[in-house]
């Protein structure tokens, strides 16, 4: 049984320009001790469905889903109150905003103290000083040396890579089943970025702790995830293994970001500009009928206006009417 299992899950927001589907029949499963990558542009609905996951639903969202589980557990069904039982223990989030996740009001530390585990069987008045010691060993395994100013200091005196390191040691803290990283390294220095992952790949390796982690950066994706699934557009476009997919893209917006990672040994002019997929990502209020990429597609025909339902081809998913290298029936009876 998977630890996350979604289906169809769509999002539409209540906009000035009416109802907006910003996530539409997303599906995915995320099994123990798995780093799944999540991928796609900025806009593309990356956040949102984290924050469905976690129940962070804003006013006017209305969220729909043939099922959502974690953990053979229901999340559509579960009330506030079962909601917020799972968070910190069970499921842990670091958000894209690491300033703003924290109160203003309050010390970075005692926000720290107030998540830290304690070892059973320690006398209540050695509690706060084995949270202390907690929160100043994760902090350190984060990269952060200065543990006691980054504690006694406020979330609006901090830099943002501060933040970003002080919610990351509040969420693996725990060792959740399930940790949902949005950007966990943006503003961060490469050193340090290359040690997050570590950790994080330790506790995935160690604690058999399942990630989520959904990042625009393919290359670092493709370095440490198991598994990806590419989004676009709020729109699945194909998910599997990771040496699969980089082997064989099927989509065609995996292919283009393929195509267009760096590549330090080819030949590239001084100043040249770096190759990019034309077009953009469209507007909520303007997002084309059937297939979302059929305005920048090189391969979109007229069969493009209807949705392309997700098809499989072993362990294999995407979403594409003419997908690339994959053979059909026709070419294969043509052949013989």
């Amino acid at each position: 049984m998977p630890l996350l299992d979604i289906r169809n899950l769509t999002i539409e927001l209540n906009t000035p320009h009416g109802k907006v589907k910003a996530l539409e029949r997303i599906s995915l499963t995320l099994n123990v001790g798995e780093i799944q990558g999540l991928v796609g542009e900025s806009g593309s609905g990356r956040s949102l469905l984290a924050k469905a996951i976690i129940g962070l639903s804003e006013p006017n969202w209305t969220v729909n889903a043939d099922r959502l589980m974690f953990d053979g557990k229901n999340l559509m069904t579960m009330s506030n109150r079962e909601r917020r039982a799972l968070m910190g223990k069970h499921i842990a989030m670091v958000f894209q905003d690491p300033t703003g996740s924290f109160d203003p009001a309050n010390d970075v530390g005692s926000q720290l103290l107030e998540v830290m585990p304690v070892p059973k069987g320690t006398p209540f008045w050695r509690r706060h000083s084995e949270r202390k010691k907690q929160a100043e060993k994760w902090l350190h395994k984060v990269g952060i040396k200065n543990t006691k100013e980054v504690m006694d200091s406020y979330a609006w005196e901090l830099s943002d890579g501060e933040c970003q390191k002080a919610m990351i040691a509040m969420a693996i803290a725990n060792k959740p089943q399930l940790l949902i990283a949005d950007e966990p390294t943006t503003n961060m220095e490469a050193s340090t970025r290359a040690q997050i992952f570590r950790l994080l790949n330790q506790l995935n390796q160690l604690q058999n702790v399942s990630i989520l982690l959904i990042s625009h950066e393919l290359e670092n994706l493709t370095k440490w995830c198991n598994t990806l699934t590419v989004i676009y557009c709020g729109q699945i476009a194909e998910s599997g293994p990771t040496s699969k997919i980089m082997e064989k893209p099927f989509h065609p917006y995996t292919r283009t970001l393929l195509a267009h990672l760096p590549n330090a040994e080819q030949q590239v002019a001084h100043k040249s500009m770096m190759q990019t997929m034309p077009g953009s990502i469209p507007a909520l209020q303007h997002l084309p009928i059937g297939c979302r990429l059929g305005p920048r597609c090189p391969k979109a025909e007229r069969k493009c206006v209807n949705q392309p339902l997700i098809a499989k081809d072993k362990d294999r998913n995407f979403a594409c009417h003419f997908p690339f290298n994959r053979e059909t029936d026709n070419d294969a009876n043509s052949r013989s």
